[in-house]
């Protein structure tokens, strides 16, 4: 379904708040993301914040990445050879899609992205959406999750002029049981919970994230690729993905 038009419907704070660690308007024109890979792109938007954040901020930023990796959490969560767990969400328009039904018509990309007030989920939504025809052309079908509430997922896929669906994982519970969810530290809390107003953003109030994970589930429901890492900053690339599909058996 295409989405035409761009309403914005969010508190007016949110699209002007800090975008985590960087903000939001330090985000690239869309003219100059088509001659740019995804990870260069993510890198001019980590510098433009690096520029602007005191350097106070960003170590506390520093300290928190570091404490999710310090977690083992790139460890623990479902790794390539695993069993993918199923579940039954639904998007905006409420209808529920049953992760199982789909991988077993086609190999699927399964993509979380953590909100559409973070840059980095901006910039890797408008990737995957300019990779989207030739993803599908190899065969596989992209699935977008997020924790966010349905209305501001969809105010995110407008804003972006995305034409696939979020689907809400609501409170992160598939999240959880990819084992990729982490409870935000101590340190950066209050801009979360404050600024960013993530509690009503997400509808639920524990302060916690699911890493900006991608997956790629065969026919057989078994994890071929996992894309993992504590840096919200660092994101699977268009290109390494659609490659990873095409080694996939499809029959």
């Amino acid at each position: 379904m295409k989405l035409k038009t761009r309403t914005l419907t969010l508190p007016a704070l949110l699209l002007s708040a800090l975008a985590v660690p960087a903000f939001a308007e330090d985000q690239p024109a869309a003219a100059d993301e088509p001659t740019k890979t995804l990870a260069e792109q993510l890198e001019e938007t980590n510098k433009k914040s690096v520029d602007r954040l005191p350097e106070a901020t960003r170590m506390k930023f520093k300290q928190a990445i570091d404490e999710v990796r310090e977690s083992k959490i790139e460890k623990t969560a479902k790794q390539v050879g695993d069993q993918a767990p199923d579940g039954t969400l639904a998007g905006w328009d409420g209808e529920e899609v049953t992760l199982s039904e789909l991988w077993k018509e086609q190999p699927i990309v399964l993509m979380w992205y953590r909100g559409g007030w973070c840059p980095y989920c901006n910039l890797q939504l408008k990737a995957m959406e300019e990779s989207l025809g030739e993803l599908e052309g190899a065969g596989a079908r992209l699935v977008v999750l997020s924790p966010e509430l349905p209305e501001n997922a969809k105010q995110t896929a407008e804003a972006n002029e995305l034409t696939f669906k979020v689907l809400h994982d609501s409170q992160s519970e598939l999240a959880h049981k990819y084992g990729i969810v982490f409870p935000l530290s101590d340190l950066i809390t209050g801009i979360y919970r404050d600024r960013l107003k993530l509690p009503a953003v997400n509808g639920y109030d524990t302060m916690e994230l699911p890493l900006a994970a991608t997956y790629i589930v065969d026919r057989q429901g078994v994890i071929r690729y996992a894309f993992l890492d504590a840096d919200y900053k660092k994101r699977a690339e268009p290109a390494e993905i659609i490659k990873a599909v095409k080694t996939l058996d499809n029959e």
